[in-house]
């Protein structure tokens, strides 16, 4: 049976007696009802994962002592960052969480012309905290050691303007585009642009294809931007990266 997982911001150590921060011990005493001396596994993003066992619980407050660190790993050869602009409702969560799941490196929330939810200050941040807590806890179910960032918010036109990295290839999707996903020759290093509800804004693809995003298609059909970066990223793991492997 696979042991519970949970991610611990602070630096780990094998042999060390921790408190668990206060959102996991919540989750492992009130949804999972762990009780003292269970097993489980810790890691803190910075590499590896440890085996751990609780020592003792008072109320929602979890002790735990730390055992051997095992050097594993399930991150994906292909790095993939998602510019995601901000969906409404809870398809940014959806969108966050699966594609945590499928094995992105990180994501970029973006402010697009045709994006239905605005958010600036305090609200902003309080967002990108939720986002990244969804981010963790897609990382602790899916068996990720490392939790993927979710970066600060910014306008679309404002990120590209920024030179594009080395070696990455830069994509946007199209149902009408010349050259399909599977006509592409195999890369390691790949950023994607998705839109919001309403896809981009004309000027936006211009801005795009400006900066070296390149339109793709995946077959014929409109995708929602709820499904859209999903099925790009599953495409994209399934002729590069590790779908693959089996």
């Amino acid at each position: 049976m696979n042991l519970p997982r949970f991610y611990c911001r602070e630096a780990l150590a094998s042999g060390a007696h921790i408190e668990l921060p206060e959102p996991v011990a919540r989750h492992a005493v009130r949804a999972l009802r762990l009780p003292p001396g269970a097993s489980v596994i810790l890691f803190d993003g910075r590499g590896g994962e440890y085996e751990a066992r609780i020592e003792r619980i008072e109320k929602d407050r979890v002790f735990a002592a730390l055992g051997a660190w095992q050097d594993v790993e399930r991150e994906s050869p292909l790095q993939v960052t998602l510019i995601q602009a901000i969906q409404s409702g809870e398809k940014m969560d959806l969108t966050v969480q699966k594609s945590v799941e499928l094995g992105i490196a990180d994501i970029i929330p973006v402010d697009s012309r045709r994006s239905v939810t605005r958010l600036s200050g305090e609200r902003a941040a309080r967002r990108l905290a939720h986002w990244q807590g969804v981010a963790a806890s897609a990382s602790e179910q899916c068996g990720r050691n490392q939790v993927p960032m979710v970066a600060p918010i910014e306008k679309l036109e404002n990120w590209l303007s920024r030179p594009a990295p080395a070696d990455t290839l830069r994509l946007m999707l199209a149902p009408d585009a010349e050259a399909a996903l599977g006509d592409l020759a195999p890369v390691r290093r790949v950023q994607m642009l998705i839109g919001a509800e309403g896809g981009l804004d004309p000027q936006e693809v211009l801005a795009a294809q400006q900066a070296g995003f390149r339109a793709v298609r995946m077959g014929p059909r409109v995708l929602r931007t709820e499904t859209a970066a999903l099925a790009a990223l599953a495409a994209m793991q399934a002729l590069w990266g590790d779908f693959r492997e089996g």
